[in-house]
């Protein structure tokens, strides 16, 4: 993101241009007006890393611009699509590296994270080796800020405190907690993934019958939509993100949802009546009555065993992160399914990128 882009008096009409291009994408489709989701147009960014820059015998934060100036380094004091946490902090955190020789050597890249209900993180990445000087000194650093921190090189991990936060906001008259691992994927824009949230929630308010979830991360959208239905089968890859599923899971008191460490492509060969799988070992496939799929997949999409596997649903909820996969995707289900309602959030202001949702029936 080019800095001198975030300019909330530009915000609508990038808005529009973006909501426009969507429409364009999705021209023959079926597509209903979507419903609009804005993001707030300064700090709405929950996450943020820098490369330190070292010239003079300071260090600031930098970035890179984009396209053919990709070498071009910016130093930055400031950015503001940051979370305030992150902005208040971050000038107070490089002028205490700058007054520390150990925290300060070959230091980086700093990451940041918080979350609405007030936590905050940072991790700081060095080009050496971190010893007790460098945890007493961090240590210091953490205590004074009031912060989770973690030190990084290559094959070393520091954790002062913990490695993770908790994030908490209301929806629906509920308090959903999600614990956010650092290193981990995590929505960036809260108010918006909000949003997300009670849009996807209503969708299918009157499905009934079971959910199939793939892709689903840490929980995210499982918590929010378990109770809608009988029984959630949720699959995800990633051990890191199963760990804190299960974790979300209990934190919200969740108890009709199993949790399998599976590939989209591993599922769809299970339910169409594959090989067997060890993971599954403990899963009666037969005893689910599926009303739904839902599905929140990589830039890349659905690949065709899923989308065959798809097509044997009466509704599917489909959230994207890239609308041209998502049209493919909906082009292949075309004979099958319409688009009942759509949905777009703007998670990533003053860029190109932006979140859909689609919610997809049988024909008649």
């Amino acid at each position: 993101m080019s800095l001198d882009r975030i300019d909330p008096a530009q915000y609508e009409s990038q808005l529009a241009d973006k909501l426009a291009n969507f429409r364009r994408d999705f021209a023959g489709l079926g597509l209903p007006e979507p419903e609009v989701f804005r993001s707030a147009p300064l700090h709405y960014r929950m996450r943020a890393e820098f490369r330190l820059w070292h010239h003079g015998g300071r260090i600031d934060y930098a970035m890179f611009e984009s396209g053919e100036d990709s070498k071009k380094v910016v130093l930055i004091d400031d950015f503001p699509a940051a979370a305030k946490p992150i902005c208040d902090l971050m000038p107070r955190l490089r002028d205490a590296l700058q007054e520390s020789e150990v925290l300060k050597r070959k230091l980086f890249q700093v990451e940041f994270l918080s979350t609405h209900s007030g936590e905050l993180m940072v991790c700081l990445i060095y080009h050496r080796p971190l010893g007790d000087d460098w945890v007493e000194a961090a240590q210091a650093l953490a205590d004074r800020f009031g912060v989770q921190l973690i030190g990084r090189s290559r094959k070393q991990k520091i954790v002062l405190g913990r490695d993770w936060l908790l994030e908490s906001f209301e929806l629906d008259g509920r308090t959903l907690r999600y614990q956010q691992i650092e290193g981990s994927f995590t929505q960036p824009n809260v108010s918006v993934n909000r949003q997300m949230l009670g849009w996807a929630c209503r969708q299918v308010a009157d499905a009934g019958g079971d959910l199939l979830e793939l892709y689903c991360g840490n929980g995210n959208f499982t918590i929010a939509l378990a109770p809608a239905f009988d029984k959630v089968l949720a699959t995800e890859v990633s051990k890191s993100s199963v760990r804190a599923a299960h974790y979300n899971l209990d934190a919200n008191g969740v108890g009709n949802v199993t949790m399998v460490r599976m590939s989209s492509d591993e599922i769809s060969d299970a339910l169409a009546g594959g090989r067997e799988y060890r993971r599954m070992k403990d899963v009666a496939l037969d005893s689910y009555r599926f009303s739904t799929l839902f599905v929140d997949p990589p830039r890349s999409g659905l690949d065709a065993a899923t989308v065959e596997l798809a097509r044997g649903f009466d509704r599917i909820l489909y959230i994207s992160c890239n609308p041209v996969t998502l049209r493919d995707n909906v082009a292949a289900l075309q004979d099958t399914h319409e688009i009942a309602a759509a949905a777009v959030f703007d998670q990533f202001p003053y860029t190109h990128h932006l979140e859909s949702g689609l919610l997809l029936k049988r024909r008649a």
